[in-house]
């Protein structure tokens, strides 16, 4: 039996974008979560050396290794190996590989829901079933101990993400710990997908590693460091599943490409370029909340980090996906529909992504202003 998964219906929004585009439209990609920003200039200009001086092939950088090492020592004081650090084209290779590392087919591992499209579909993908948490405004969008606790039979996994996608929401210090001792208590293996590490606002965000030593850890060049086109990323696995891990991927991956492990070594040190970043996500963030009651938009979840706003849009439409196509027709600003993220509900809400330039954010808004105000009139009762 082929296993079903569902589409990723924010790539549909994306390809009618292009082709907008193409056509001479002025189109405001707010579908993606991807900085629109390039890689560090000295990342770039490492990258360019490495090409005029070196033919290239399969290989791991030890370099590479020992700075993510390093980076754990010293953000979160947690200690890892090298042995330890598996270098990944992006982070969707290494959710593959802790998956297949810890579950066999039929295994069931709980996630948020809302959570990441490809969380639920990776898993289905190997025939492991997906346990998905309800999770809204009470629990901050994001698992809970207790509703973890309360799940009978435990479930062999769960996959945490925080930030998250798509609600930017991060959890807390002592509720992360206590979602560790759960894991522990009842044999729970953990995923913490923590890919928008950096990327937060008055808030911090703790790795995994700082509660459950024994977690898997993803990690990705794509977001922080500005690198998504470059596909670069890393799993961290315990000591025990090193050999499972290393026999994995020489089979399925091989190695992320030679140029983009040369350039993610120099974008560790490029700090004052990236916060540049890091600046405008605030910026941004800081522009679309306030811009949102005049979108007539009051309920979101709290954007705590990465660059999403969640918002339900369910006054206006019950149908996300049909909303998403006629705000781009419309507008030329493209969006994610809720239906990606949130199976059950999502049809009522919608994800922007903050990543792009201020100027665009800016644009955006005065497009969908005018927009969202028609939209609330149609769905008015006459």
């Amino acid at each position: 039996m082929i296993a079903h998964v569902e589409p990723f219906h924010a790539t549909t929004i994306g390809r009618l974008a292009y082709e907008l585009a193409a056509q001479g439209r002025d189109v405001i990609h707010m579908e993606y979560g991807q900085p629109s920003t390039g890689a560090p200039a000295a990342a770039i200009a490492a990258a360019h050396a490495v090409l005029d001086s070196e033919a290239g092939g399969y290989w791991e950088s030890p370099a590479l290794c020992d700075r993510i090492v390093r980076h754990y020592r010293e953000a979160y004081g947690a200690e890892v190996s090298p042995e330890q650090v598996f270098l990944t084209c992006g982070a969707s290779p290494a959710f593959v590989l802790a998956l297949s590392c810890l579950f066999r087919p039929g295994s069931r591992v709980a996630v948020a829901r809302p959570g990441y499209v490809a969380y639920r579909n990776a898993m289905r993908t190997l025939y492991i079933e997906p346990v998905e948490l309800p999770c809204g405004p009470a629990e901050r969008y994001q698992v809970t101990a207790a509703a973890l606790d309360a799940l009978d039979p435990a479930p062999e996994g769960l996959i945490l993400a925080s930030p998250a996608n798509p609600t930017g929401t991060v959890i807390a210090r002592e509720e992360l710990a206590a979602i560790a001792e759960v894991c522990r208590r009842k044999g729970i293996a953990v995923i913490s997908d923590e890919i928008y590490h950096g990327l937060t606002y008055d808030v911090e965000a703790d790795s995994m590693l700082q509660h459950m030593p024994d977690a898997l850890v993803v990690n990705s060049f794509s977001k922080w460091f500005s690198m998504a086109g470059w596909r670069l990323g890393w799993l961290v696995v315990p000591l025990h599943l090193i050999e499972a891990a290393r026999a994995r991927i020489a089979n399925l991956f091989l190695t992320p490409p030679v140029l983009s492990q040369h350039a993610g070594l120099v974008a560790f040190d490029c700090v004052e370029e990236l916060e540049g970043h890091h600046a405008s996500y605030a910026r941004n963030r800081e522009l679309l909340l306030s811009a949102l009651p005049r979108l007539g938009l009051q309920k979101i979840a709290p954007p705590d980090g990465a660059f999403y706003i969640w918002a339900d849009i369910g006054h206006l439409t019950q149908d996300s996906l049909a909303f998403c196509r006629r705000l781009l027709a419309d507008t030329g600003v493209a969006t994610a529909p809720g239906i990606d993220f949130d199976p059950v509900e999502g049809n009522r809400f919608i994800r922007f992504s903050f990543a792009v330039s201020t100027p665009e954010i800016e644009d955006a808004i005065e497009r969908m202003v005018p927009w969202f105000a028609a939209q609330g009139e149609m769905a008015s009762p006459a």
